[in-house]
């Protein structure tokens, strides 16, 4: 990390930290704590083992769509490399997007996978989770909506998501339909810069338009393969989706420890909504994910402001450090493993 990422990273913990101690401030600190501090123990252990499993099987995902481009790795491989992309999320400014290079980079470092054809797999991965959370929030958001009168805040949200949820699906298949002409218009946008940066830099030697085409092509050859396997295609959805639910669970769990039980699904799509706060510029969208969620959970629950936000900061800013540690243990553990072949 040079010093202009490590500085944004910096800056956007430093933006994190200032939404979540005024949403604290807002909420009352003092009732929050107090709330955490009567928090079963044992039960709230279960909310990092939900964290670990969803770990594993995202990394299982990952290993079929790997497969899917020829790419063979070992499932223990998989789940550290998305272990270690998750750490990646949490440390870039922008939430997913520093950890799709340093996963692919992972991946050819534990196999012989050239790059564009990891980070094609990786691009397909992050892909394939949206579906899954996609379909969780609308049955989520249906299903209250036949328990409980959406109120109006609500409303929008699911008329924006019901939006999404069919603009996404016609956007993808106009640009796989016109694949070829998004080919050239890459190829097109990544050149000129190239080129510039060879005559100002001439120590380096920067790839050409031929071998900038090559990776191109590579990339969407990648993403062809995936998308036309349709047996690890159904896999690695279903696996998504396990995923999301074992996330939903965490959340859950935190409730559970604080002896308050609320309906599942209200947590399953609370969950994947707030997912996309993640694209925020701050690490992992902290700050932004939980300011979302707890929005969300008091206008669908009658659980009081302080007793949720000590839920979510179990659940969610608890399970950030947790997985922001495991995935840095999961990159010491690759980079040991690849320093010893």
């Amino acid at each position: 990390m040079n010093v202009r990422n490590a500085a944004a990273t910096l800056v956007g913990f430093a933006i994190a930290a200032a939404v979540l101690l005024g949403l604290a401030y807002l909420v009352g600190t003092g009732e929050i704590l107090d709330a955490i501090s009567r928090a079963n123990p044992v039960r709230v252990v279960m909310v990092p083992l939900a964290i670990a499993a969803w770990i594993c099987v995202w990394g299982a995902s990952l290993r079929v769509i790997l497969a899917a481009v020829g790419v063979e790795v070992s499932v223990v491989d998989a789940v550290l490399v998305h272990a270690g992309a998750a750490f990646a999320n949490h440390i870039s400014p922008f939430g997913q997007a520093g950890g799709e290079p340093i996963a692919a980079w992972l991946v050819t470092e534990t196999s012989d996978a050239e790059f564009e054809r990891a980070l094609a797999a990786m691009t397909s991965f992050d892909t394939i989770n949206v579906v899954p959370s996609l379909l969780f929030a609308l049955i989520g958001l249906g299903y209250y909506a036949v328990q409980a009168v959406l109120i109006q805040r609500i409303q929008y949200l699911a008329v924006g998501l019901v939006v999404l949820t069919v603009a996404l699906p016609v956007l993808g298949a106009l640009a796989w339909r016109n694949r070829d002409a998004l080919e050239r218009r890459l190829v097109g946008v990544v050149v000129p810069p190239l080129r510039f940066l060879d005559r100002v830099i001439p120590r380096f030697s920067m790839p050409g338009r031929d071998a900038v085409e090559r990776t191109v092509e590579e990339f969407f050859v990648s993403i062809e393969r995936i998308a036309t396997d349709r047996r690890r295609l159904v896999i690695a959805l279903v696996l998504s989706a396990a995923g999301w639910a074992l996330q939903a669970a965490g959340l859950w769990f935190a409730f559970w420890a604080l002896g308050i039980v609320i309906p599942p699904y209200i947590p399953l799509f609370v969950v994947t909504l707030g997912a996309f706060a993640g694209a925020l510029p701050t690490p992992g969208g902290l700050g932004g994910v939980e300011t979302l969620q707890i929005t969300l959970l008091v206008a669908t629950t009658t659980v009081l402001a302080p007793t949720i936000t000590a839920a979510v900061a179990i659940s969610r800013v608890g399970g950030f450090f947790f997985t922001t540690s495991v995935g840095a243990a999961a990159i010491g553990i690759l980079k040991v493993r690849t320093k010893a072949v």
